[in-house]
């Protein structure tokens, strides 16, 4: 998977060459350039970079000054890069991207962690990604203290509001909605169902749920869920989950908090890359 995504973006960015390059540095120009961090941040990405330089040209030489999880200061060199500087610099914005994207992933993703510590909550990634990131998204939310979960459509059957609309339409109460997954599902399936307040939370673990998502509640309806049905389900918070708010939500007794924000919101870490004369 890996691999597709690196050709892809090197596609978007040098599949008509780098013009600039080729008519001002010499094809056998040896060098080295290094990427330095240019503000505070969790590192991730640093393989998937070394793999875009090599990519380009498997006789870079690549060496990693630090890892993924890593905690980076501004001025810090994440990893050196030796050989041809056409290839370097061919190669450069393409690494870079990753690396600042994961990176940004990766630090939002430890400060939502910070926020909730000595909780016992696990903060968790949605499905909202960057369309053809998702892997390396999920990844970076692992390097940031989070838990990936529900990669895809086919990892767990969690019943939304728009599969219950669906299926009020055709006269289904949500008991007979949980019913159905169960029964077409294979055996010990966990079933997730999202739910919008104290009733569905009951109707949902009663049909025998194992699990419910608290879509967009308040914290006051939110705890009165928690207070009855803690211990029967598992318990996911979502929706409206913000740094400022997320450890009053764990703090209601909850198992999970899903927050798309890790993902579809998280700011680049900035990088650069320097050319060591």
């Amino acid at each position: 998977m890996e691999e597709a995504i690196i050709e892809l973006a090197l596609a978007e960015d040098t599949g008509r060459g780098d013009v600039t390059s080729e008519v001002l540095i010499l094809d056998d120009l040896q060098g080295e350039a290094y990427i330095e961090a240019k503000e505070e941040g969790v590192l991730c990405g640093v393989k998937v970079a070394g793999d875009v330089f090599r990519r380009v040209d498997n006789s870079l030489d690549v060496v990693f000054l630090h890892q993924d999880g890593d905690l980076i200061h501004q001025g810090d060199r994440v990893l050196i890069v030796k050989g041809r500087m056409r290839s370097i610099l061919k190669a450069e914005r393409t690494a870079l991207n990753f690396l600042a994207h994961l990176s940004g992933v990766a630090t939002l993703t430890a400060r939502y962690v910070r926020a909730i510590s000595g909780l016992g909550v696990v903060i968790a990634a949605t499905r909202k990604t960057t369309p053809g990131l998702r892997a390396l998204e999920k990844y970076a939310v692992t390097v940031g203290g989070g838990y990936s979960y529900r990669l895809d459509l086919g990892s767990s059957i969690l019943i939304k509001d728009n599969h219950i609309a669906v299926l009020r339409g055709q006269g289904l109460d949500l008991n007979s909605i949980v019913s159905r997954a169960i029964r077409e599902s294979p055996e010990g399936a966990n079933i997730a169902v999202e739910v919008v307040n104290l009733d569905e939370a009951r109707e949902a673990v009663e049909a025998g749920a194992k699990a419910i998502l608290l879509d967009n509640m308040g914290l006051e309806d939110m705890s009165r869920v928690v207070q009855e049905l803690k211990g029967k389900v598992v318990i996911e918070a979502s929706g409206g989950i913000t740094l400022e708010n997320v450890r009053q939500v764990a703090l209601l007794g909850v198992d999970l908090i899903s927050v798309g924000a890790l993902t579809h919101s998280a700011r680049s870490i900035d990088m650069s890359l320097e050319v060591i004369a």
